[in-house]
């Protein structure tokens, strides 16, 4: 077996990762690499690591953009194999994956129209819509703990991340044709943090001799619990007070849902008074009527409200906006209500408009339930700089900042030891991916602690036999 890192070595974004088992490449994701619009699109373009023509299989952890988003490019460039992916991966990689190309579209567009003028050659897009529907069709849905043979001598068996609604760790047993060993191989994907007010808890896994994994919160802790609904109540309960409007700068895909869900229960308690709730993102629209599908990602809680009849993602007084001349509608109304909309670091779609509309309003706050990275709108928001640009302009933030830690997706380093803790076996050897390279040291650094096996941070284009 070898193993070869293409991507998310060094860095959170772009997740390739390339096994070599008995004359198949197998490979771990195909995940966008984003940055710098030039350094990205050299990345993501011609697949600098591997021939796509030569990939056998991928194995698809979950549908977040950074895991998901080159799959269109990688069948384009000649990949023809199977994509292996649960069934609520396969869904929401069906709208994202469109959604992806529809930006890229529209990017091109607008920067062509600026290049033609300065007399510059046009820039292509990574791939289109056609590309994604081609893509879609090598899609093969495996369910939870159900054996799917993938190559000669290889055995995949999806368990349960607890990240993101269908997200799954990828364990494989090989029959090893090169020394003639069993293998048990681990691949995180991402882990959540358990106690998830939606999903299921991550399952440990069993008897793994190798373990892939991820290392995104190494050397750092959430400042919240999973379960902090009396500061959410208390911090909503507040804004309400203000008579102003709330707007969450929400991602389309879990994190809605979430809020969602808590909202539901928050006015089904009496813990906060009920106003409108409006959902203004086609995207996470879309995703939400996914979520309702897809039951057996949900936890025992979640379980009861779908036993008892009730809707966890809708209740009265929720509106789910797709046209924009609804949301426009929504951004010109003075009354209060509490407004989600995407994207979740405030870099592109109509939470823009909000934001613009709200965030000179004292009586207005601002709840954020997501990473920002850095330089972002989202994140000189959480930073309370006094002043912002929006589409251009500058803003003076007089409305209220709230930041909700407990919503994160991602285990922090003290629920990645655990999570590492958990899995059984001699665990070999251990490498570390999709971090920063700080992340991935102070985690590898704990982890030496309470392991004597080897571990290493993975470096990219790295390749060893094991």
């Amino acid at each position: 077996m070898k193993i070869k890192f293409c991507g998310a070595a060094g860095t959170t974004t772009g997740s390739q990762h390339l096994l070599e088992i008995n004359g198949k490449k197998i490979l771990l994701d195909c995940g966008l690499y984003q940055g710098h619009r030039k350094d990205a699109y050299e990345v993501n373009c011609c697949f600098p690591h591997f021939d796509p023509k030569t990939i056998d299989a991928v194995i698809l952890s979950h549908a977040h953009i950074d895991h998901s988003g080159n799959l269109p490019n990688l069948t384009k460039h000649g990949f023809t194999g199977n994509i292996f992916a649960t069934f609520a991966t396969r869904d929401l990689c069906q709208i994202m994956l469109a959604d992806c190309a529809h930006i890229q579209e529209s990017d091109a567009k607008w920067l062509n129209k600026k290049r033609k003028k300065r007399g510059e050659q046009p820039v292509d897009v990574i791939y289109t819509k056609e590309d994604v529907n081609q893509c879609m069709k090598q899609f093969v849905n495996v369910g939870y703990n159900r054996p799917m043979h993938v190559a000669n001598g290889v055995t995949l068996r999806f368990i349960d991340a607890g990240h993101i609604l269908g997200s799954a760790q990828v364990v494989l047993e090989v029959e090893d044709e090169d020394d003639g060993q069993t293998k048990r191989f681990l691949f995180s994907g991402d882990v959540g943090r358990g106690g998830n007010d939606i999903l299921s808890d991550p399952v440990s896994a069993e008897n793994i001799d190798y373990v892939l994994m991820e290392s995104t919160y190494g050397g750092r802790e959430h400042e919240l619990g999973t379960k902090a609904d009396d500061r959410i109540a208390d911090v909503l309960k507040k804004a309400i007070e203000r008579g102003g409007k709330i707007i969450i700068p929400c991602f389309a895909v879990e994190r809605t849902q979430q809020v969602l869900y808590v909202l539901h229960q928050l006015f089904e308690d009496g813990r906060i008074p009920e106003v409108p709730v409006y959902v203004d993102s086609p995207l996470a629209v879309n995703a939400t009527e996914i979520f309702r599908l897809h039951p057996e990602c949900f936890n025992e809680e979640v379980h009861q409200f779908l036993y008892n009849k009730r809707n966890p993602f809708g209740f009265e007084g929720l509106t789910l906006i797709r046209a924009v001349s609804k949301s426009k509608e929504l951004n010109d109304s003075k009354k209060q209500a509490i407004i989600i909309s995407a994207s979740g670091m405030c870099e592109a779609g109509r939470i823009l408009h909000h934001l613009r509309n709200g965030i000179g309003n004292p009586n207005n706050t601002i709840l954020f339930v997501g990473y920002c990275a850095e330089n972002t709108l989202g994140w000189k928001i959480r930073h309370k700089q006094p002043e912002v640009n929006i589409f251009g302009e500058p803003y003076k933030l007089r409305a209220q900042v709230e930041i909700m830690d407990s919503f994160s997706g991602h285990a922090d380093h003290s629920e990645l030891l655990d999570y590492f803790k958990g899995i059984t076996g001699p665990k070999k050897k251990v490498w570390l991916v999709h971090g920063e390279p700080t992340r991935s040291a102070a985690l590898a650094e704990s982890l030496a602690e309470i392991h004597q096996g080897d571990i290493q941070v993975a470096e990219l284009g790295m390749e060893q036999t094991f």
